[in-house]
């Protein structure tokens, strides 16, 4: 037997899908090490290795692929754990990444400190050297300033260089000599070029992306080594392959090589997931885990992508699904502040000490502890029995919240609950609204392991009529790595608009992009019959200051003149759909150009093949307890169902809740669920 595996690292346990030959989908979980991500990668392929009856090097050696989406590069941005890099700017330009977008926000709070730029003024260097807009050299690059750069950069420790000039997204040749230069006389400098990492206009999405990607650098190159280093000792001799932020893999090489794509690359695994399992044109994705609820939306079944992407203060400057976190997982903390207000979240428990019901010495109450005394959770079959929760601790962890409220523990525990669902809840009003999307319209699937315990009620506030609990629930981001194809955007710069559009050069720069990106499908071993291709184009109104991407289909290998309505009638339709207008009579220009490649690995969609045997006979349930109902502010006996035990067509109707080893589904009054063929349960509110 072989095998595919997917792993994703949260930030309390790391989850591992298992894919065998038929298709049959197995999901596992072990705690996540912080510190040393690798060693939770190994424990939780032991963890899958017991659980299929074999030792851990007979089950090594029958993975072809593993998948991987990791948290390392963003955990080093957001605690501010990067490599010490420097940048090179033009002359005249040293305040590039200081002066940023000139920040709008906070405009009337005086009192804050100007934010301090990414990399400091002391480690941005200018050269001489112009290149125009239209690509000419105005004034040769002048070497000895980069010889200078270079020097001052070893007096200051610098581990990695980031190079961003004007205009080299148009003709880089001015970068591309700079990076010559440095590595002549430092070959060991990890080099990022702004022209290569993202192509785009924009002269500070530009360069603070490069920033971003050469502080990284070395932090990516040294965990994927030792990832790689720790399977091969494990036996593992297949391919490995890691997620980026563009919705798709990446070999290990193409990673190390631009590893800004790692960053939040984890959370963009979810979407995927929903792409593959619902065929609804607007699906809203909620993903709350231990630490965190991502929440990320599809429009027309596309991934949204956008630019705004922050990092702290800073743009993080290339294009990446757009998933959205608040702090609002199974482990945040509930507090109370000094007016008496109910907070739930940011400040997480995390993995270690965890909620208080976990007994590793954290007093304060969580999600996970209200959710115990709501009689939501079964201490007993906490990951379907692997770990025993104390009640009595979660108990009183949430007694100390009562306290403060001056209200009983089941009304202090639902207040935590129902405050944490309004969290989410406004997370994901603002993705969808802000995106064009009515959440009552759309379609929600549900992810992680809390989320089946707060949707119901989410579905009430926000007026969801239909949703889904996958089967996989629990490891919806590592599903999504199971079933995502290999994945790379190429983008190049060429302004024209509707009027003089430039047939002839939008022609070449998509055959030159598209080239570009078969070579890395090819060179990731992907045949020709599984590859695939997309485009589309970034657009704006004439003085508009900001673009919209619109996809795009061409009838051929060239656009040609009788395309141009269709092109400029897409444009149209996307600004209508996410800001309601539509100026028909406006010039549309086109800015950017991309082609989206994709491609498909052996055994990708096998999980299809699999189906469950339809139900037999009326469905039973396995046992009952008291669950919180809000209506009579008191505990009412309900059914449990053993998810386990059901068929395909089995029908469940709230109130109930349905237990499986990784998850807890509530079920409220007028919730009706009925089972599909792979085990998920599709959800009606009558």
């Amino acid at each position: 037997m072989s095998f595919n595996v997917c792993i994703d690292i949260g930030g309390t346990f790391t989850d591992c899908l298992v894919a065998d030959e038929a298709g049959a989908v197995s999901i596992f979980k072990a705690p996540t090490t912080p510190g040393a991500f690798h060693k939770g990668f190994i424990n939780v392929l032991h963890v899958a290795a017991k659980g299929y009856g074999l030792d851990a090097a007979a089950f090594m050696a029958a993975i072809d692929v593993i998948v991987h989406g990791s948290t390392v590069s963003t955990n080093a941005l957001v605690e501010r754990k990067v490599a010490k890099a420097g940048v090179i700017v033009n002359a005249g330009h040293r305040d590039v990444l200081v002066l940023r977008e000139g920040p709008r926000k906070g405009a009337f709070q005086w009192r804050l400190d100007y934010p301090e730029p990414y990399i400091p003024r002391s480690r941005t260097c200018t050269v001489k050297g112009r290149i125009d807009a239209r690509g000419h050299e105005l004034e040769p690059l002048c070497e000895a300033d980069v010889l200078a750069a270079v020097q001052h950069f070893k007096n200051e420790g610098v581990e990695a260089i980031a190079v961003g000039l004007l205009w080299s997204i148009v003709n880089p040749a001015h970068e591309i000599r700079t990076r010559e230069l440095i590595q002549a006389v430092w070959p060991d400098i990890p080099v990022t070029l702004s022209s290569e990492i993202n192509p785009t206009p924009r002269e500070y999405r530009r360069i603070i992306a490069a920033a971003i990607d050469a502080s990284i650098s070395p932090i990516i190159k040294t965990y994927v080594r030792a990832l790689e280093t720790a399977l091969a000792e494990e036996g593992f001799k297949g391919e490995l392959l890691l997620a980026n932020c563009v919705g798709g893999m990446m070999p290990p090489k193409e990673m190390i090589a631009k590893p800004i794509y790692s960053v939040m690359s984890g959370p963009t695994l979810a979407p995927i997931a929903a792409l593959a399992l619902s065929p609804e044109p607007d699906i809203i994705v909620g993903d709350m885990g231990g630490t965190t609820f991502d929440v990320s939306a599809l429009r027309d079944h596309q991934l949204i992508v956008t630019a705004e992407s922050m990092i702290h203060d800073d743009a993080l400057g290339i294009p990446k699904v757009d998933v959205r976190s608040v702090g609002a997982g199974g482990g945040s903390i509930a507090w109370v502040d000094d007016g008496g207000l109910l907070h739930v979240g940011p400040r997480s428990a995390g993995a270690r000490p965890g909620p208080a019901c976990y007994g590793f010495g954290n007093m304060e109450a969580t999600v996970t502890d209200a959710n115990i005394v709501l009689g939501i959770i079964d201490p007993d079959y906490f990951l379907g029995g692997a770990i025993k929760l104390d009640r009595a601790l979660a108990e009183q962890a949430v007694d100390a919240i009562a306290q403060r409220l001056k209200i009983g523990r089941l009304e202090a525990a639902y207040a935590i609950h129902t405050t944490s669902n309004h969290n989410m809840v406004a997370a994901i009003e603002e993705i969808t609204i802000r995106e064009g999307l009515n959440p009552r319209d759309s379609y929600f699937v549900c992810g992680g392991g809390a989320t089946a315990c707060h949707v119901a009620e989410m579905a009430d506030i926000l007026g969801l009529k239909r949703y889904m609990i996958p089967r996989f629930m629990a490891g919806l981001s590592a599903f999504g790595g199971l079933v995502s194809a290999l994945r790379w955007e190429q983008n190049g710069v060429l302004y024209t608009d509707a009027k003089r559009f430039d047939f002839k050069g939008v022609n070449a720069l998509l055959a030159d992009l598209k080239a570009t990106s078969a070579a890395f499908l090819a060179d990731a071993r992907v045949p020709a019959e599984r590859q695939s291709f997309e485009f589309a184009f970034m657009g704006r109104y004439e003085y508009q200051s900001w673009e919209i991407e619109v996809p795009f289909e061409m009838e051929g290998d060239e656009l040609h003149p009788d395309e141009l309505p269709k092109l400029v009638e897409a444009f149209h339709r996307m600004h209508e759909r996410i800001y309601s207008i539509r100026a028909e009579s406006d010039l549309v220009e086109f800015t950017t150009w991309k082609v989206k490649a994709a491609g498909g690995y052996a055994r990708q969609d096998h999980w299809r093949d699999f189906t469950l045997a339809p139900q037999s006979g009326p469905v039973a349930a396995k046992a009952s307890r008291p669950l919180y109902a809000l209506e009579a502010k008191a505990q009412e006996e309900v059914p449990i169902y053993d998810a386990a035990a059901l068929g395909a067509g089995a029908r469940l109707a709230g109130p109930c809740l349905v237990e499986a080893p990784t998850f807890t589904a509530v079920l409220k009054r007028g919730h009706e669920a009925l089972v599909d063929d792979h085990g998920n349960f599709l959800v009606t509110v009558v």
